[in-house]
């Protein structure tokens, strides 16, 4: 089920949303959102819905152990063995026949002359992110900076709390155990404003911008090896906002939904576009991730702490593994590679970066983004070299099918994610008289996705 369908919009919506306000207590309110949350997700494949529920016993069995013991080894076992169970299953999923197709890959030179079959295995929708969900409540546990819940249901509401179940943003327990703490307290009125506020701003960057885009540039990325010089340009700098207003149109959505049910989900993007250097991007670019590998991969493995060479290491290692987070593919993991050398080069020429003007350090920036998903756009590295080889080598070749309107989209585009508020920003300006704006709005998202099939957001198959 999609945010962007009619039937959460129509039926899952109100259903969750009544319920909700009609409970009273914080473990009512919790057995909903995590009955909520299945039932949600159950939509995508039901029988997902066991191994959510393996992995959040799992982990709430490993924050009970933390209660329950202060000896050190026996309180490193609570948290090693499960976050291990979780990254297991993690990596099954996810990169077993990556493992298969690489390990056959190799296998003729090492004197082999059998092939590994390939696993029937599906990917289940959402684990990259409910496992980091779980990790991060056993690792903060064990650092002391939260407490473990004794409550299972306050546990599993917050691993399946369906507006961010799927894709994020990754939140950390402490924010939702506070925001049901003080929920009785919170302006119901402002929240809902605001949440309808964001729900509205999201779908409109999915619906009108992000699928607009995509419907002229999918097809040009399925003949990339035809396409010209000019087109291939066209194509990744309009793929460049089809991912951005995709992505940030979902997150919004999800901290909308957030609102409507009292919880403060965190800023996942701070216009990435206007950022002035690599590292200033990662700041501003799915942030709730950028968050994660910075504390639980990047600060762990020494951070900026030791050497120029130790944290130029460390830099690449923790950059290669969010590659990795990606997809099981070589390409994000040279694309992850790619932004980790960008990073390593930063810290090296920061200061004589900083001396050119704004906007040298602006396009320069998007320029180097732009570059880069080549790799992330690209499904094999052979696509890639393809992409790069036609931005740069002044080749005539296909055009796009309905360039005007890319072009058009494009100018759009760039005008909003480069100079317009983001929708963070525009929070603080709320005003009432917004909401007539917002309706027809809506209503024209509603009429676009009336007798068509909604689309998934991209970030949905990792």
């Amino acid at each position: 089920m999609l945010f962007n369908s009619l039937g959460f919009l129509f039926a899952f919506l109100p259903v969750a949303y009544l319920v909700f306000w009609h409970l009273t207590g914080k473990t009512a309110r919790y057995v909903w959102l995590a009955i909520s949350g299945y039932a949600f997700y159950s939509f995508w494949n039901y029988k997902f819905c066991a191994l959510m529920f393996f992995s959040t016993a799992v982990s709430y069995l490993a924050g009970l152990g933390l209660l329950r013991w202060q000896d050190p080894r026996r309180r490193q076992l609570c948290v090693v063995l499960p976050v291990a169970t979780d990254l297991a299953l993690l990596g099954f999923f996810k990169y077993a026949n990556f493992m298969v197709a690489n390990l056959n890959e190799i296998s003729p030179w090492l004197g082999g002359h059998s092939m590994l079959p390939f696993l029937n295995i599906v990917l289940p929708v959402g684990i990259s992110f409910y496992t980091f969900h779980t990790i991060t409540y056993m690792i903060d546990g064990y650092r002391g900076v939260i407490t473990p819940t004794r409550n299972f249901f306050e546990f599993a509401a917050y691993v399946s709390l369906f507006p961010q179940l799927v894709a994020g943003p990754i939140v950390r327990f402490r924010q939702i155990e506070q925001d049901i703490e003080r929920i009785d307290r919170a302006d119901r009125a402002a929240h809902r404003n605001i949440g309808w506020s964001f729900f509205v701003i999201g779908m409109i960057k999915k619906v009108l911008l992000a699928d607009t885009i995509a419907a002229v540039i999918d097809p040009a990325f399925a003949r990339y090896a035809e396409l010209s010089t000019v087109s291939a340009w066209l194509c990744l700098l309009s793929y460049a906002y089809q991912l951005y207003f995709d992505f940030s149109g979902y997150s919004d959505m999800a901290v909308g939904l957030g609102y409507l049910f009292g919880l403060r989900l965190p800023q996942n993007f701070d216009s990435p576009y206007r950022a002035t250097d690599i590292a200033d991007f990662w700041r501003r670019w799915h942030i709730s991730l950028s968050a994660f590998f910075r504390d639980y991969v990047y600060i762990p493995l020494g951070g900026n702490r030791g050497s120029r060479l130790l944290t130029s290491r460390n830099l690449l290692v923790t950059m290669v593994l969010c590659g990795l987070w990606h997809g099981a593919n070589w390409t994000f993991v040279l694309w992850g590679g790619y932004h980790g050398l960008l990073l390593v080069l930063h810290h090296r020429i920061s200061g004589a970066w900083a001396r050119l003007s704004l906007w040298t350090r602006r396009v320069g920036t998007f320029g180097l983004w732009v570059l880069g998903l080549t790799l992330f756009r690209s499904t094999s590295v052979h696509m890639a070299g393809a992409l790069l080889g036609a931005m740069f080598s002044w080749q005539l070749g296909a055009g796009i099918v309905g360039a005007d309107v890319l072009v058009a989209m494009l100018v759009l585009s760039a005008a909003l994610a480069h100079f317009g508020p983001n929708t963070f920003e525009m929070r603080h300006q709320w005003s009432p008289s917004w909401a007539a704006g917002f309706a027809a709005l809506f209503a024209g998202c509603l009429f676009v996705l009336y007798g068509s099939r909604p689309s998934p957001y991209l970030y949905f198959q990792f």
